[in-house]
């Protein structure tokens, strides 16, 4: 119950914009030829930005204890590109976010979780979202 609560709450204080930011994101890549790989990634983040308690975003390695082309060498070759293309202008808005929130009390929370999603934005590649109650990954 205090997820759902928290959740609507994040939804009034700006996760509404920047879930949209993440998706405007996945539409820009899946345009481009070289950000192809990243649009589906964007829409599946971007979802958990829209409703983010209760889930959280985790290493697949770590999950799964196998390795594979996001956690490997690839992976940080994939996050170099993320990066440039994408990650440091979500990270902004993220960050920016963060700050709107924490001049408030009832806002830190949210500052906190804006606080997570620009260090997920940096680079995902190679992440997860899982439920928190179960472990199991949700998309």
């Amino acid at each position: 119950m205090l997820s759902f609560l928290m959740n609507v709450l994040w939804l009034l204080l700006g996760g509404v914009w920047m879930a949209l930011g993440w998706w405007l994101a996945a539409l820009i890549m899946a345009i481009t030829i070289i950000g192809l790989p990243w649009a589906r990634s964007c829409w599946v983040i971007g979802q958990f930005v829209l409703w983010p308690f209760g889930q959280q975003a985790v290493n697949r390695h770590e999950l799964t204890g196998q390795h594979d082309l996001g956690t490997g060498s690839l992976g940080c070759l994939g996050n170099v590109v993320w990066f440039v293309l994408a990650g440091w202008w979500l990270a902004l808005g993220h960050l920016f976010s963060a700050c709107l929130n924490f001049m408030t009390i009832i806002g830190i929370p949210f500052g906190i979780q804006h606080l997570k999603f620009a260090a997920l934005s940096l680079a995902p590649v190679g992440k997860t979202i899982v439920s928190k109650k179960t472990g199991q990954p949700l998309w």
